[in-house]
């Protein structure tokens, strides 16, 4: 097994996350991108597993033929939880190794998000069809009439992903050995679980691997404004501080969870995503490093810890350009309800919150002492399946048993899936950081974060990140001769 130790620590990333899950891992749609290639459409099956069921719908994909050389392999990026962003057909580390190869590049957009609409409206009648069962059966019949029409049937194809989607190519090589020859399962929870406080762990581990101090200052600051919601005649201070849309109102359990996760989520996406080279993507905020909140939070200068939270917070906002923060539980509820296809939920959230609910889990919650947060624990998160899709607590817990008997849990058994992951990446708790054979080797990628080794490499990487891309290409070679 190849793990990759730190040397150094320099710095880039994030992204903003009212929506919990990969946090909006390949989620921002970059107009700007001149696209390589034009979207294209793909007349698909609205539902794989039931033959009498004729209906169609169209499904947005993109092509790259710049690297392709005749006969070479076929390289298909799968979409995940937001909108597919035509620049990775023009980045990214999975082009560089098309570019070795002579690999025509795909890329298949997830159905239910972006422009891939399955069905009228999100209602949660519509949402039956969205699962990772469906999106791999999609992928599967893609590949297929792809190969046929292409006159790529004898090509090898490799399936890339990371995140999800990762999780995704993984399950595509499991599930359909026929189809994919070799995958790279980049940052990939392979195990599904209702709780998952080791996700805070990590954000934990991860600020103090910048400064041991710089948790325990998030501690404290997260304990004082605990302590001060129980009390309404903060509210004022609290609303001024936080420069908050209206005035905080703190009436059940679920309203200051909503406001104290939504306020941890500047550290969770901070670190999820720090040093990640994502500026192509169009995020903002990729400057925003563990190493910038550490700043902030060990600064005397500002006042004791509560008042360096609020520096963070507004720093986050200023980078954002979000002119106030919207700390109403009942609005995100009233957004994350509403089922149309031009709802301010649209682009994932009602969709991916779905998935956690009858698929993942996934919630990470407040429930471990070894983290810095305090005030959304699981019921938290689980109280949202109820409210927005009227699913039980257990229903979620046999759904999210029933993943890991369909897919295996830590337990793949497949050949040709490299599996990279990042230390600082709180994910990596729910991924493999260990080979399982030869052929399915893991690679732990010491001081990097979510799907690092899937950007565009820069003279900054880590030496250990640049080894692991090239590390990652001579096993595909590998196996592509195979």
């Amino acid at each position: 097994m190849w793990v990759f130790q730190v040397l150094q620590n320099t710095g880039i990333s994030i992204g903003e996350g009212r929506y919990k899950g990969f946090r909006k891992f390949n989620q921002v749609q970059d107009t700007s991108q001149r696209a390589v290639s034009e979207e294209q459409w793909f007349t698909q099956k609205l539902d794989h597993f039931n033959g009498a069921d004729s209906r169609e719908w169209k499904q947005r994909y993109f092509v790259n033929e710049t690297y392709y050389k005749p006969g070479g392999p076929v390289f298909l990026m799968i979409g995940g939880e937001g909108p597919a962003n035509p620049a990775w057909m023009q980045y990214g580390t999975w082009l560089t190794y098309a570019k070795k190869v002579g690999a025509l590049c795909l890329m298949l957009e997830h159905r239910f998000y972006g422009k891939s609409h399955p069905t009228i409206d999100l209602s949660t009648d519509s949402l039956r069809f969205l699962s990772s069962r469906q999106a791999l059966a999609d992928l599967a019949h893609f590949r297929t009439v792809m190969a046929e029409t292409r006159g790529l049937t004898n090509r090898k194809w490799v399936a890339f992903g990371g995140s999800y989607p990762g999780s995704l190519a993984a399950w595509f090589r499991l599930k359909y050995p026929h189809l994919v020859h070799a995958s790279v399962a980049t940052s990939a929870p392979v195990y599904a679980t209702v709780n998952f406080p080791e996700y805070l762990e990590v954000v934990w581990r991860s600020l103090a691997s910048e400064n041991a101090e710089c948790p325990l200052l998030v501690k404290k600051a997260s304990s004082t404004l605990v302590e001060r919601l129980k009390d309404p005649k903060t509210y004022d201070n609290i609303t001024k501080d936080f420069n908050l849309c209206s005035k905080l109102q703190i009436q059940t359990e679920m309203d200051s969870a909503y406001f104290l996760e939504m306020l941890a989520g500047n550290f969770m996406d901070v670190v999820q995503y720090n040093e990640d080279n994502r500026g192509f993507e169009g995020v903002p905020g990729t400057n925003i490093t563990i190493k910038v909140l550490c700043g902030v939070m060990g600064d005397t200068s500002l006042g004791e810890p509560y008042a360096r939270y609020v520096a963070v917070a507004r720093l986050i906002m200023d980078t954002f350009s979000t002119k106030c923060l919207d700390a109403s539980f009942n609005n995100y509820v009233r957004d994350m309800t509403n089922t149309s296809w031009d709802g301010p939920a649209a682009g994932g959230g009602r969709q991916w919150v779905y998935q956690t609910c009858t698929e993942f889990g996934f919630y990470q919650s407040t429930d471990s002492p070894n983290q810095p947060f305090t005030g959304f624990p699981l019921v938290y998160h689980v109280k949202q399946c109820a409210d927005f899709y009227n699913i039980s607590a257990e229903q979620l817990a046999e759904a999210v048993a029933q993943t890991n008997e369909y897919y295996g849990g830590y337990d793949i058994r497949s050949t040709r899936i490299v599996l990279p992951n990042g230390s600082i990446d709180p994910w990596h708790a729910l991924g493999i950081a260990q080979d399982i054979t030869p052929d399915l080797p893991a690679v732990f990628i010491k001081g990097t974060a979510h799907c690092a080794n899937m950007y565009p490499a820069r003279s900054e990487d880590l030496p250990q990140l640049a080894l692991a891309r090239d590390h990652i290409f001579l096993l595909l070679q590998k196996w592509l001769k195979q």
